[in-house]
């Protein structure tokens, strides 16, 4: 199954960008340690090992794209975080394909309620 989702977050593109590459920063909005490189090719931990996966493509300030890792999945599940300036705010536009249908609901309630709202709070302050 795939999501796609817009994001409104009060911050550059380069600011999220960091926030979503740079393990320190990761630190900073999530709470949780964060295993995680600015470099194609690279694999990477999220809130403690629950996500896992490699980055694809990496366009600092513009694009990110990383393939998670579902078990054994036949299909590579993918996301595709673009950012767009939108003002003083940026539009965070998510898409995540290849969704497991026994972790669709999962899934979207983490980008949701913890990855986003994390996010949104740690720059709303």
């Amino acid at each position: 199954m795939d999501y796609k989702n817009y994001y409104t977050i009060k911050s550059t593109p380069d600011q999220i960008y960091l926030a979503l590459t740079n393990p320190l920063t990761i630190h900073l909005w999530s709470g949780e340690e964060a295993e995680m490189e600015d470099k194609e090719g690279s694999e990477f931990s999220l809130f403690e090992g629950s996500i896992v996966g490699k980055n694809l493509e990496l366009i600092p300030g513009e694009k990110i794209v990383q393939q998670w890792y579902f078990g054994e999945e036949g299909e590579p599940s993918v996301v595709s975080i673009k950012l767009h300036p939108k003002g003083v705010n940026t539009s965070l536009e998510l898409r995540h394909t290849n969704i497991p249908d026994e972790d669709f609901d999962d899934i979207v309630e983490g980008w949701n309620e913890v990855y986003m709202n994390r996010l949104k709070e740690f720059y709303d302050e």
